[in-house]
């Protein structure tokens, strides 16, 4: 089967085996915008790829404040409960003695 590749499906990854890329026959010549080399364009081309890399590190670094945060508020929440659980079973025996002396006191 000897079918060309298409641009999606090339027969070939390597690019020296590829065929040339032909001029375009709709575009008039030299309509293409030249590559222009100014040193602010250059700069900040390399600045927002270094952004672009840290922006993994950024993102699992704000995913670890929230699950920290989340992990802190659960901790404070389990706090609550235990002490509002051992409150009441102090109250609950604060009750029995009371109980018990008023008893004691009767008799």
């Amino acid at each position: 089967m000897n079918t060309a590749g298409t641009i999606d499906r090339p027969l070939t990854h390597d690019p020296k085996k590829q065929a040339p890329m032909k001029p375009s026959t709709t575009e008039p010549a030299g309509s293409a915008i030249p590559d222009f080399t100014i040193t602010g364009a250059t700069d900040s081309r390399q600045n927002r790829t270094r952004e672009m890399q840290l922006q993994p590190e950024a993102l699992a670094r704000a995913h670890m404040h929230e699950r920290l945060h989340a992990a802190e508020q659960e901790r404070r929440a389990v706090s609550l409960a235990a002490a509002r659980r051992m409150q009441r079973k102090a109250e609950r025996a604060s009750m029995r003695a009371r109980r018990a002396l008023a008893i004691a006191v009767m008799q």
